[in-house]
């Protein structure tokens, strides 16, 4: 049997007695996606999805994990994990040699194989920023986009966009050397090259690239020599027409602490923005991240999370995984209880959230089949005036919204028609089963402050 063989038969042994030991949930979850990498003497090599996936398995299943690894003759095996990325090395050689030296660099950078263009949901909010960040993937330095920067908050798809022109390049060969690094990536490996004398080295890296990606660039801020380095790094790159991209929290003219010209390279070539998701973008982004965790979830379910986690993607990766963390691990049921526990233990202190009075009202116009435009226009039809005490009433309760505002809304009444709204809802309507549960149903669907 070959060396690959056997530390897959290993592997596979290994994984058959931790079954005995777990709930099949759990299992499928945390020990299936494991993949055997290498069997190097008494020790053997996994490659887990994610970091979070191996910050979980080191505190739930080390042990189990540790004292069921054994090699085919019963000897106690040492595990290391190594996590799923995708390294792409940069080489300044023109010998036979190149080819060789790909995957042994010595300071490999990383891009994640699973951020690509395919994987990215594309909504208004993105969309213009998505394409022109396949533009330059396809003919990198050969645009006006160059330099291309992506800015938006935390967590809305810029790291993403930035590993898939990455991957992009080098799988369709416009670029056979990429670096993607964090700007504070390049600030530690600068004074290291300062520390340890090896400039020379740094320089190669960054200015023998036909492609330099580099992540959050707000974080150069204050850093002189490094905003000094960079800037010779930029302008020797563009003047090759080798394409920069780069990421940052705010438009480049906004920035500050940065050196004037440094800002001026930023502007010279294509800003683009990324707005938080809208609900139908939050949607698909869920049922995406579910599809790919092996998640079955309900709509309705999906629906909930998407309406109370409004501006950050990464949140809503992460109650994916928590529900199948807690699902796997407790054996629980994903209902609607788990989800409104989850989504209680990531909005803390928030769990009000900014409900718009424009949800409350197309939540009503929804359920209750009339226009949105009904609802608050002049219509004195006796269902729709009913409707719209009612919509008035779910305003009051669910947002922070004055009555003057909420009268303001409804076409342009005043404060005293709300209050009267407000009166008949809980005077005369909520009297009726029917109407106490239409209540009900808007203001679980809508705030989690009432779960």
């Amino acid at each position: 049997m070959d060396k690959k063989q056997i530390y897959k038969s290993v592997w596979q042994a290994v994984k058959k007695s931790i079954k005995t030991e777990m709930p099949s949930q759990a299992f499928n979850t945390w020990i299936l996606p494991i993949r055997p990498v290498a069997l190097n003497e008494q020790e053997l090599i996994l490659e887990v999805p994610n970091q979070f996936f191996y910050e979980w398995l080191d505190t739930h299943y080390k042990d189990t994990i540790n004292r069921k690894a054994v090699d085919n003759n019963g000897h106690p095996l040492n595990i290391k994990y190594t996590v799923s990325t995708k390294k792409i090395t940069i080489t300044n050689h023109s010998d036979s040699e190149t080819e060789k030296q790909k995957h042994i660099s010595p300071k490999p950078n990383f891009i994640n194989k699973n951020h690509r263009f395919s994987s990215f949901i594309e909504g208004a909010n993105n969309q213009f920023a998505r394409a022109a960040a396949m533009s330059v993937a396809k003919n990198p330095g050969e645009s006006h986009y160059n330099p291309l920067v992506i800015y938006g908050g935390v967590g809305l798809g810029k790291t993403h966009l930035l590993h898939a022109i990455g991957n992009h390049a080098l799988a369709g060969g416009t670029s056979k050397k990429v670096v993607l690094e964090t700007s504070e990536r390049f600030t530690q490996e600068f004074i290291n090259s300062i520390q340890k004398n090896t400039n020379g080295e740094f320089t190669k890296k960054y200015r023998n690239t036909d492609l330099l990606l580099i992540d959050d660039i707000q974080f150069f801020k204050g850093k002189e020599q490094t905003q000094e380095q960079f800037f010779h790094t930029f302008n020797e790159l563009q003047q090759l027409n080798k394409q920069i991209v780069l990421s940052a929290d705010t438009y480049p003219g906004d920035m500050r602490g940065l050196q004037e010209r440094l800002v001026s390279r930023f502007q010279s070539g294509l800003s683009v923005d990324i707005q938080p998701p809208d609900f139908e973008t939050r949607v698909a982004i869920l049922l995406e991240k579910a599809q790919q965790s092996g998640l079955e979830l309900q709509y309705d379910l999906v629906e909930l999370i998407a309406t109370h986690i409004k501006t950050n993607i990464r949140v809503l990766e992460s109650i994916i995984i928590r529900l199948l963390a807690n699902s796997s691990l407790h054996g629980k049921e994903i209902n609607r209880e788990l989800v409104e526990e989850v989504i209680r233990e990531k909005l803390g202190k928030e769990m009000i959230l900014e409900l718009s009075l424009e949800d409350i009202v197309k939540k009503v116009s929804e359920i209750r089949n009339f226009p949105l435009k009904t609802i608050v226009g002049p219509s004195r039809r006796k269902e729709i005036v009913k409707t719209r005490h009612l919509a008035m009433y779910l305003c009051r309760e669910l947002t922070n919204n004055t009555l003057t505002s909420i009268g303001l809304f409804f076409g342009g009444r005043d404060h005293t028609t709300v209050i009267h709204a407000c009166s008949q809802v809980e005077k005369v309507y909520k009297k009726k089963i029917a109407v106490t549960k239409f209540i009900d149903q808007i203001s679980r669907d809508l705030s989690v402050a009432n779960f």
